[in-house]
């Protein structure tokens, strides 16, 4: 039996899992915590993955693995491969307007013509969530440090690149997946933008050409080995494979072709569909990323996903199977009450600074039963306008894989068909993202032009009628915030209708 291992590196743990590369059954898995917070050392990952490691009774047997890691994430390096500060992470929204000012300034000005230009540059129109964002925020607010930047790169290229046991960063090498999401790469020419990048560092192309950016590699390719003292092991019969951004690692864990859309409910919450053409979306909702085997991954991401049910319990005083049968208890429309879930600000819509919204509140509807309801609707909904978004790049949505976290709530599995207005397939719960980095490790080892086929799992098909009121008011309910005037007032975001306090 040849084994591969696949990594995700995510924002809240490290998973390892051990795969039989022939057919993918599971031999091994293990995980390690990451620190909370949006700002990380990237040496908190490498801990982790020490941890895991050990946990999974280490990677001797192990012929080749693969990392898949949290996207956008800025790890900035000086010329001695040192880490120059923490890691700004996908979800640390203070470079909200620095996105805003390099739109406007690609577009001379204009902010409909930054938007173009940016969407047909590099296929997404910057939020706070991507690397480029954070790196002119960097500019602005440490310069000294972005004085000091000899190399750029993302959270997996850092981390195969300790695997490999490397000192020189000409030896960085991502991946076409995880490039796509910096905000300076063009996934259908494959080049990088230094233009853009210059444009971010507010600095010259020249002085920009000299900082050196992961080489990005083939989907199938075999980038590095191990090294011979990584993690106090010796590493150096293990291939290692270009690894990928999370959500397509995810995409290939799923075994996702053009024509399959993935609705996830994890930390954030990500609908993504493979796509054989790329997408070029000027409003910004969705975002044109690559996938993990040369496809593209029109992508639309909330920064509020099961963490929203998570809040709603903890206000409840229950645990999650009486969560659950209060929202189930509830009729469809929780009897008026919407819950708009912008908890963290949010970026479908890109709404860094807003909060969220609970309306329709009478003494009849303020029951624990309509808020539970409220809160899965409100997340559903948000999912929906995703859905919603994807489709109008032409990406045709007819039923929906849903994955993450969230699918351990009953209430989320049994309501989403009826508010997103489609099937909803649930496979079994796995690891996906460390899956699909496992199954490209394998990939890596067959050298041919397609990832291996893994047998899918068993998997239930969900189905209800739809609810459009449950949609409609909750649209209602969010034009609220999107209207919003948005002033410099300390953060705080006004409504409409809604006196400030």
């Amino acid at each position: 039996m040849t084994l591969v291992a696949g990594v995700d590196s995510s924002t809240q743990s490290c998973k390892i899992v051990i795969r039989d590369a022939a057919d993918g059954a599971l031999v091994r898995e293990a995980r390690a915590a990451h620190p909370d917070g949006t700002e990380v050392h990237p040496d908190q990952w490498w801990r982790a993955l020490g941890e895991a490691v050990d946990a999974a009774d280490g990677l001797d047997d192990v012929a080749a693995l693969s990392v898949g890691g949290q996207q956008h994430g800025m790890v900035v390096l000086d010329a001695g491969g040192e880490i120059i500060r923490p890691a700004l992470l996908w979800n640390d929204t203070r470079s909200a307007s620095a996105a805003h000012d390099l739109i406007v300034e690609l577009g001379c000005g204009d902010e409909a013509a930054g938007r173009a230009a940016w969407a047909d540059g590099v296929g997404s129109v910057p939020v706070a969530s991507l690397t480029i964002t954070k790196l002119r925020w960097l500019a602005d607010h440490e310069p000294e440090a972005a004085a000091r930047i000899a190399a750029v790169c993302l959270p997996h290229d850092w981390l195969t690149w300790r695997l490999s046991g490397a000192t020189s960063l000409d030896e960085l090498v991502t991946d076409r997946s995880d490039a796509s999401g910096t905000g300076y790469f063009d996934s259908v020419r494959n080049v990088y933008r230094r233009d853009l990048l210059a444009l971010a560092l507010r600095r010259s192309e020249e002085e920009v050409g000299r900082i050196i950016l992961p080489r990005v590699a083939g989907p199938g390719e075999v980038v590095a080995h191990g090294g011979s003292d990584v993690l106090g092991r010796d590493l150096s019969h293990m291939a290692l494979g270009p690894g990928c951004g999370d959500n397509a690692g995810a995409a290939l864990g799923l075994g996702l072709r053009p024509g399959r859309t993935s609705v996830s409910l994890g930390t954030s919450g990500v609908v993504a569909a493979v796509s054989a053409t790329p997408t070029h979306d000027a409003s910004g909702l969705v975002s044109g990323f690559a996938d993990a085997t040369g496809a593209y991954l029109p992508l639309a991401c909330t920064l509020n996903g099961a963490r929203v049910l998570d809040a709603a319990k903890r206000i409840l005083g229950v645990g999650y199977e009486e969560f659950d049968r209060l929202a189930l208890s509830a009729e469809a429309g929780a009897g008026g009450l919407v819950h708009v879930p912008y908890l963290e600000g949010e970026r479908t819509p890109n709404l860094p600074d807003a909060t969220g919204l609970l309306t329709g509140m009478t003494l009849a509807s303020l029951t624990p039963a309509n808020c539970a309801r409220a809160a899965v609707e409100g997340l559903l909904c948000l999912m929906g306008a995703c859905i919603d978004a994807v489709r109008a790049q032409g990406v045709d949505v007819t039923a929906v894989t849903m994955v993450g976290g969230g699918v351990k709530w009953a209430s989320a599995r049994r309501l989403a068909p009826a508010v997103l207005a489609v099937p909803v397939d649930v496979p079994e719960p796995g690891e996906y993202v460390a899956n699909g980095a496992a199954r490209q490790a394998a990939w890596i080892l067959t050298g041919g032009s397609e990832p291996p086929m893994w047998e899918a799992g068993p998997v239930e098909r969900l189905e209800a009628a739809p609810q459009p009121a449950v949609r409609a008011a909750y649209d209602r309910a969010a034009a609220l915030i999107s209207d919003a005037p948005r002033e410099d007032s300390g953060g705080v975001l006004r409504v409409p209708g809604v006196r400030a306090v």
